[in-house]
Parts: structure tokens; sequence; C-alpha cells
């Protein structure tokens, strides 16, 4: 069945999605995946960068399959949360991999609800064809989990904004198109009444990038300096001074990404695969601890899809979201762990290593674990804002 309303900003779907019975969709969206997705591309053991990924996701971006979550009227596939679930659930059966998607996940969903009529056009197609990649420019070296305290500054100047500063821990900047940009405006105001939040391409002048090599030897993060930086005035994303608040609900349409149960689906196959490797897949011990973080990872799909429904709906996210951050990445972090026990003397092996006849990287989900509870806001942050804004427990 065709959909009769017109798209605004991208492809237009073919089908009510939604109307389709839940084993007819996941049919359709397992042919599609395994048709067209790259094999030699499958269970990633490491971020996959934008030169070796865009030509598959040009391609679901051609067939308007590139925002399950969004409206359709904006470009999306309008899923349900129980559709999106389905959806996400054969990317990662397939092992998809993902790619730089702070456009779709979060720039989008801003714009959607922050941004004017002409931001909308001048951004939002350039999400849905993969022609505007975006990056992350929230943390500094001195503004990491208390983001406001950040330094980066704009000063205005005519019909310009002037930014100088620096962020890090930017996530595959170096393939990134744009970057979205704290920047403090006011350093007289409070330190989140003084904040702006611009839309930057980052090809402008005066923008330097330089990867960051970690300590899995891959260059996933990197610096971004700006000297001098100019934007125009209509880089801003909502009011002057007010960022702020557009950052937390960014950090809300965030938390409910790192909260996907993605990650911890595919922890949960490679942790499988080392096992039957290992000769350890009927012990009675593996057996238990395997069903322990499966419970989780089930649990955890139920909270998400809670979640996903509100964005489905267009309604804010709250501060209980951070429960997903908490629980994806530590489940993640037990998995990993469990992983390298299994491996046994590989774990110490860095790459593919040689186990049970086949080769496995072993320690890549482990590499992957370490930063996930710090990076979107720590843990602790996390746990924190359900005490005070969930909880109402004492500061």
């Amino acid at each position: 069945m065709s959909i009769d309303a017109p798209t605004r900003y991208g492809v237009p779907q073919q089908h009510d999605w939604n109307a389709m019975s839940d084993d007819a969709f996941r049919a359709r969206v397992r042919e599609q995946v395994q048709s067209t997705y790259p094999g030699s591309l499958r269970y990633a053991p490491h971020r996959l960068r934008w030169s070796v990924l865009a030509p598959w996701y040009r391609h679901m971006a051609s067939i308007g399959w590139i925002a399950p979550s969004w409206p359709t009227h904006c470009g999306g596939m309008g899923l349900s949360p129980s559709k999106l679930l389905i959806f996400l659930e054969e990317h990662e059966r397939w092992g998809v991999a993902r790619y730089q998607d702070h456009g779709v996940l979060l720039i989008g969903p801003l714009l959607m609800r922050f941004g004017t009529e002409a931001q909308r056009r001048r951004f939002l197609p350039g999400i849905l064809s993969c022609d505007a990649i975006w990056c992350q420019g929230y943390s500094e070296p001195g503004a990491g989990s208390d983001l406001a305290s950040l330094r980066t500054r704009a000063v205005r100047d005519g019909d310009a904004w002037v930014i100088d500063g620096q962020k890090t821990w930017t996530t595959l900047a170096h393939d990134a198109t744009h970057i979205f940009v704290l920047a403090r405006t006011d350093p007289q105001a409070r330190k989140q009444d003084g904040i702006t939040f611009f839309l930057v391409d980052i090809a402008t002048p005066g923008i330097r990038v330089r990867p960051i090599r970690d300590i899995a030897g891959h260059e996933e993060f990197c610096e971004v300096f700006f000297d001098g930086v100019r934007v125009p005035a209509d880089s801003v994303l909502g009011d002057v001074n007010g960022g702020w608040s557009i950052a937390k609900s960014l950090l809300g349409y965030e938390r409910v990404a790192l909260g996907s149960p993605k990650l911890c689906e595919y922890g949960l196959k490679m942790l499988e695969h080392v096992a039957r490797l290992a000769g350890l897949e009927d012990d009675p011990s593996f057996r238990d601890a395997f069903a322990t973080l499966h419970l989780d990872v089930i649990h955890l799909a139920d909270a998400y899809a809670a979640f996903a429904d509100l964005l489905v709906r267009g309604e804010p996210i709250g501060p209980d979201v951070s429960l997903l951050k908490v629980w994806s990445t530590e489940t993640f972090q037990r998995i990993a762990d469990l992983i390298v026990q299994c491996a046994g003397a590989c774990a110490a092996l860095r790459g593919d290593t040689e186990l049970g006849g086949e080769v496995a990287d072993v320690v890549g989900a482990w590499y992957k674990a370490r930063p996930a509870t710090i990076y979107g806001g720590s843990n602790e942050i996390q746990r924190n804002i359900i005490a005070r804004q969930v909880l109402g427990l004492p500061g």
C-alpha cells in the first residue's frame, strides 16, 4: 500500500510498514539486508570508515531506509517501536556495521523540534541522502562529563559568529562533512545559560581535524580545533544562549541510541562464537553465565522499546533515559569480560588470532567496552541524574 502524504525532504515510502504484520516486515527487512549488505563487512571488530560503508548506506538512502524512526513526511520510514526493533534486530543479526549516523539519530530530531523551516530544508535532505555526515562537537580537554564548563567561545561579528576553541574525542570527525558545536557566547552568564548550539560545515576555514590513535591501534576519535572560524548567524539552532536546553535534549536522544540493545546483541553473538571455539559452549558454568547476560539483554530491549516509542510519538525524553545508557554499557562490559575469560591465553593477543582452528578477534569487544561507560556522559553522572532527577534523592 502506497503512502499518499507527500514527503518534504526525502524519498517517499512505498509502503505503510506499520500496516504489515511483524513477520512480513521482518522477512522484507531480512531479504533487503541479506541481499545487499557486503558479506565481507559483516560483524566488523571495530568501527569502519565511511569510505568503506558509503556504497551500502547510500543504497539504503536511495530506497528511503536511512531514517527508520523519522516520520514519513520528513523522509523517514515512520516505524512504530515494534517495527523499529525488528529493523534493528535484523541489521544486528546480519552483522551490519554502524556508520557515522549522528545526523539521523541526533541532528535530524533536533532540527524537527527546534530548527527553522529554512534550516530543515537546508540540512535534512543531505542527512537523508548521506551527502552530509555529522559529528559531535561537545567534549573538550577540560569539559567532558562536566560539559557546562566548556571553554570554546563564539563572538558575534556583524552577520557572523567567530568560533575559537577545541573539541576532543570527536568520533570519526575525519569522515564528517558537518559538526554541531556547543560554544560559550556569554562568558558572564551562569555557565549553563551562556552556551549556544551551532551547525557548522567542517570545511569552513579555520577548522583542523587531528585523529587520535587508541589503545587498539584504531583512529576512531579525533581532536577538532577552531581558529577564528566564521559561521553565518543562521547557523545557530534555537536561541542564542539557549543551547544548553537543546544540548540536554540531544543527550536524551543520544542516550536512547547508546542504550540500544544492538551492541549487547553483537557481544552475545561474539561470546557464543568464542565459547564454541574454546570448547565451552556446553559447560554448565558458561551456560549459566550466558543465560544471565542474555536475560539482561532481553530486558534492555524491552526498556529501549519504551523510550523508542516516545521518540516516534515526538514526546520529550525524560531523565530516566539515563538508565538505558548504564544498563547497556555495563551489560556489554560483562559480556566482553566473559569473552576474554573464555578465550584464555589468546586474550593476550591483539587483533585476529587462532582459536579452536579458526581466526577470531577475541579482544575486540573488550576494547569497545572500556570507553563505553565514559562517553555520552559517564555512568557515574548517569547515576547522579537518576538519583536526583528521578528518585528525588538529596544532592
